[in-house]
């Protein structure tokens, strides 16, 4: 459990920091011909965490309520941040539309999990 924990950590944090190497705004540390070579990079690195993510053994009922609480906390900093973005881009005659899209695929994939879940269990 211990090693999973670690490793889950270590990528995510490899994955949000070649995600701000992509915002970096002054181009000291990636310039924009970078930025080519680094989406296979971005790719590869999602995938070993969706990978690490789906291979998850169960563990105890603290494992799972650990998760759980995990998950909640992760769902809800995901919407909240888009929903403020998409009100600062609203407000400023700017809505990106993959915002609003993110929303929707997010609401979506907790909606199907639900079912998913009541069906299965």
């Amino acid at each position: 459990m211990k090693e999973n924990f670690l490793g889950e950590i270590l990528i995510s944090a490899v994955l949000i920091g070649i995600l701000v190497f992509f915002l970096e705004p002054l181009n000291l540390m990636m310039p924009d011909i970078m930025h080519p070579v680094m989406v296979p990079v971005l790719a590869i690195v999602f995938v070993i965490l969706a990978a690490s993510l789906w291979k998850e053994n169960r563990g105890d009922e603290r494992v799972e309520y650990h998760k759980f609480i995990s998950s909640r906390f992760a769902y809800f900093a995901a919407v909240a941040t888009l929903v403020v973005a998409i009100i600062f881009q609203t407000l400023r005659s700017e809505l990106d539309p993959w915002l609003v899209v993110t929303v929707c695929i997010l609401l979506l994939a907790k909606i199907a999990g639900i079912i998913y879940a009541n069906i299965k269990h």
